[in-house]
């Protein structure tokens, strides 16, 4: 605030100062000419002020240079046109009539405000005529100057800068045409400024956006020294960031730069290789001396220009430096062009446009020819116009803009006359227009239709709307070039891509580094626009440009590793080998088992079904049938249920299979191993209901852990990752608890193999545990052969693991199925003949001696004695026939000795006499 006091005070003091010095303008006015040549004053009720850069910046300690032709005079000429057509429009200011006072700035700010003085002048000349005689005692004649209402201009943004310093301290209202800095919108320092042209922060975003069209994401910046340039490259640079564009060099051009100084600055942005756009906030005489650079350097191809509204679609940057500037692309405030002002501006000549005092040089110029005897060049015909061979004429982009902006402080004049007048304005023009601060409130309300059709209006800030043609300059033919329409920026980019031409066949290539291939990740070398690429590893993705992620679980990268999608959940197949093996397997092995178990119902009381121990056969039989059906199950898509029954159906199935056989084996081994003490003493829990017990005994160890395991371990599915590519739905269960499971049947599997190799030389009679060991020694080598198998596909090829344990359990029990039951079933159903009872007492004999001998001498002493069956026994001769009954009843009743024996012998050794199966007492 101390500061902004300060510059208020500072200023207050200004303002005092003019009014002394110009205190004394007067005399100074009666002495001069009325003719100015450097400025144009047409008498009017209201006077329209104009700011126009009528010539080039002077060199050499000039202020002023060569005349310019487009930026100049047509833009006058637009301002004089606007104002000759709303004089004669009685709609508008009717009654009024509109003069101007028009001053050349020579494209210099510090030359524009000694211009503008002149406007001050008028504002603050007042005082009594009465007070001042001329020398021959004649009145005083003087002429006042009438103020401006407002000024038109002025062209470049530093000259508005400068100027709306000045002019704001004498409420003067001025509106630009051209004018396009972001600082005229801060209205705390530039309160009375307007214009009809949109701010660079909407033509920062437009270049941008094409910057990002084109794929040009590393340029260089050109700027001017001063408020235009150098806040329109730092409103690109802050937009650009966030559209991933970077800045590789801000370089600046001085406001005194030599044309040595515009060379080097050209060699630097030449030595940056990769960076092969420009973008250029410089004014057209810059741009030109830019271009001219390129082609003493002879490196015309190397740079694209992607040039501000200064350079715009004008003649003069590119005039002589066409293939410097070809390619180049630029903006300029959405225009159209106006017929009527080319009526107009064509039918001029020297002779009928008497008002402008610098049409005279500008004809010269146009046709090099010379208006006066005093040049060496050809004179003049006469003949000359605008528009002919060698002349050619192009309406100036900014001419819409120039008679809007006459337009605009037109009908905030008129909108303000009438409110306080009646129409017409003619008698109070002077009484109702009161200050500046009241015209200002007027323009920035206005809203009408511009003369190119578009809406005119300004917003809070006294800024128009972005609007943007965006033009490139291209060669049509060999050596005749020309700016072409191609695209618009109204709030966003539309490019027309058919109309586009470069130097080459594609656009330039302005990148500083190179894309990362799919997956790799960017790493910053300082520039977010220039990194180096580190591949992702074989389990990530990309999740942004920078960074490399795991892929969750279950999920694997894509193929590009942009994405993680879900891994593919593989299951055994109803057609594939791996399940139309073991399910064949399996359902024989269960058929056969329904069978068996179908022929020892239907036989149930046959000698050799008797004789097998029906009890436990039918537990044998149970155990293998679940085994089949654990089998299917393994197969089968894991749920919930599923898992609970196999975790149960694995160990006990083959529990009671093991626990069955290990019951026969134990009970025969017992029974033989006591020799001679068992025809005197029954060995203890050898009948079918100890040998029923014991069996569930040794099965409940099995149950008991796999229910104590589900409490532990709740039953559920898991997804294994199988190969890094798959997913395998398996049953959630520990390592620990399986292998305990399987080793108590092993435990028994050992100790059943044992007891039936130490049974293995029993008699012939009793040759069923050599089945029971036959059929141990499989499942050890079948056992034996699944742990590697199944333990070395864990982890690898879920089939072999899952088909492996299913044909381990199948053939587990279709090796019992076929050395226990087959014999059995074979004599049932196919030798029916040999299921009879025989006498025992020639096989005790022959097979048995002493065990004969011994029943011979116990009966003797023994006499008669009851069974206890109902019988009676007593002495044998040689021709009583013993029947094995007998012989279980010396054991017990509830002894089934002759579980022991087995088949007959064939038929070929009649000789020999088996013991006949067990069977109730008959005598």
């Amino acid at each position: 605030m101390c500061n902004v006091s300060l510059f208020y005070e500072s200023m207050q003091k200004i303002r005092f100062l003019y009014i002394l010095f110009y205190a004394f303008l007067p005399f100074q006015d009666a002495k001069v000419s009325p003719k100015d040549k450097n400025k144009i004053q047409l008498d009017g009720d209201l006077i329209f002020g104009g700011l126009f850069p009528m010539h080039e910046k002077g060199k050499s300690g000039k202020s002023c240079g060569t005349i310019k032709k487009e930026k100049g005079i047509q833009r006058l000429e637009a301002m004089l046109f606007a104002v000759d057509r709303i004089n004669a429009d009685d709609s508008l200011l009717p009654g009024v009539s509109l003069g101007v006072h028009i001053l050349d700035t020579c494209s210099s700010d510090t030359y524009a405000l000694e211009q503008c003085m002149d406007f001050i002048k008028a504002r603050l000349t007042s005082f009594d005529m009465s007070d001042y005689k001329c020398e021959n005692g004649r009145n005083l004649v003087y002429a006042p100057v009438k103020p401006v209402v407002g000024v038109i201009g002025a062209a470049a943004s530093t000259v508005s800068i400068m100027v709306a310093n000045i002019l704001r301290l004498f409420q003067i209202p001025q509106i630009s045409y051209a004018s396009t800095s972001i600082d005229l919108s801060d209205k705390s320092r530039f309160e009375y400024f307007s214009r009809v042209v949109p701010p660079d922060t909407f033509q920062a975003q437009a270049m941008v956006d094409i910057a990002k069209a084109f794929g040009w994401n590393y340029v260089s910046t050109l700027a001017d020294e001063g408020d235009y340039g150098v806040k329109g490259i730092g409103a690109f640079r802050e937009r650009s960031t966030d559209a991933g564009i970077c800045v590789a060099q801000s370089l600046t051009i001085l406001r005194d730069d030599a044309d040595s100084r515009i060379e080097q600055l050209v060699l630097e942005l030449l030595k940056n290789e990769r960076a092969k756009v420009v973008v250029m906030f410089a004014n057209e005489d810059n741009a030109k001396r830019v271009l001219k650079a390129l082609l003493t350097v002879n490196t015309t191809s190397e740079l694209t220009f992607l040039a501000s509204d200064s350079w715009g679609a004008k003649i003069h940057p590119v005039k002589g430096q066409e293939t410097a500037a070809e390619g180049a692309v630029t903006l300029l405030p959405k225009r159209h062009v106006i017929k009527e002002f080319d009526e107009y501006f064509t039918n001029l000549t020297v002779d009928n446009n008497n008002r402008n005092p610098w049409f005279s040089e500008f004809w010269q110029e146009t046709f090099n020819c010379s208006l006066t005897n005093k040049s060496r060049t050809k004179q003049c015909s006469g003949n000359e116009f605008i528009g002919m061979k060698g002349a050619a004429y192009n309406q100036e982009g900014l001419v819409q803009f120039v008679i809007d902006s006459v337009y605009a402080l037109a009908h905030a004049l008129h909108n303000l006359l009438a409110e306080e007048c009646t129409i017409p304005f003619s008698n109070c023009t002077t009484n109702a227009i009161r200050s500046g601060e009241e015209v200002l409130k007027y323009i920035r309300n206005v809203s009408f239709q511009g003369v190119g059709g578009d809406l005119v209006g300004f917003n809070e800030e006294g800024d128009s709307f972005g609007k943007y043609d965006i033009f490139q300059y291209q060669q049509i033919s060999k050596g005749v070039y020309k700016y072409v329409h191609i695209g618009d920026w109204i709030d966003r980019l539309r490019l027309k891509n058919s109309r586009i031409k470069w130097k080459k066949e594609n656009a330039p290539y302005s990148v500083c580094s190179e894309a990362c291939p799919s997956g790799f990740a960017r790493l910053e070398k300082g520039l977010k626009c220039c990194w180096g690429c580190f591949q992702c590893a074989f389990n990530q993705y990309l999740a942004d440009e920078y960074t490399c992620k795991d892929c969750p679980e279950g999920s694997k990268p894509s193929r590009n590793q942009s994405i993680c999608s879900p891994l593919p959940v593989l299951s055994l197949e109803w057609r594939s080998f791996w399940m139309l093996l073991p399910v064949a397997f399996t359902s024989i092995g269960a058929v056969l088992t329904i069978l068996v178990i179908a022929v020892f119902i239907r036989y149930n009381e046959t000698p050799v079904i008797m004789a097998s121990g029906r009890e436990l056969c039918y537990v044998l039989l149970i155990g293998i049938l679940m085994a089949y059906g654990t089998s299917v199950m393994m197969l089968v898509r894991p749920t919930v249920i599923l898992c609970t029954l196999r975790r149960l159906g694995l160990g006990v199935s083959l529990c009671l299979i093991y626990a069955a056989m290990l019951t026969k084996t134990n009970r025969i081994y017992r029974i033989f191993n006591n020799g001679i003490k068992a025809m005197v003493k029954r060995p203890s829990y050898t009948s079918p209901r100890s040998q029923i017990v014991i069996c569930f005994g040794i099965v409940s160890v099995q149950i008991v852990g796999g229910i104590t395991w589900l409490g532990f371990e709740k039953p559920d599915t898991m997804f294994v990752l199988q190969n890094q590519e798959y997913l395998v739905l398996k049953c959630r269960a520990s390592q620990t608890a399986i292998i305990v499971s399987l080793t108590y049947n092993i435990v028994l599997i050992i100790i059943c193999t044992v007891y039936g190799v130490k049974t293995r030389k029993i008699p012939q009679n009793f040759n069923e545990a050599k089945c029971i060991a036959f059929t141990m020694y499989s499942t050890c080598i079948v056992w034996l052969a699944f742990i590697p198998i199944y333990f070395g596909a864990s982890g690898g090829d879920f089939k072999i693991e899952v088909t492996s344990l299913c044909m381990c359990v199948s053939i587990s029990a279709t090796v019992a199925l076929v050395c226990i039951f087959a014999p059995k079933v074979y004599i049932v159903l196919l030798q029916p003949h040999k299921n009879i009872r025989q006498g025992a007492s020639t096989s005790l004999k022959n097979n048995h001696p002493t065990l004969s001998r011994i029943i011979s001498e116990q009966a003797e002493s023994l006499g008669t004695f009851p069974f206890q069956n109902g019988g009676v026994y007593t002495h044998p001769n040689q021709t009583t026939q013993t029947t094995h009954t007998t012989i279980n009843d010396v054991f017990g009743d509830d002894v089934d000795l002759d579980d022991l024996s087995s088949d007959d012998a064939t038929g070929d050794d009649k000789s020999r006499t088996k013991l006949n199966p067990p069977m109730e007492a008959d005598i």
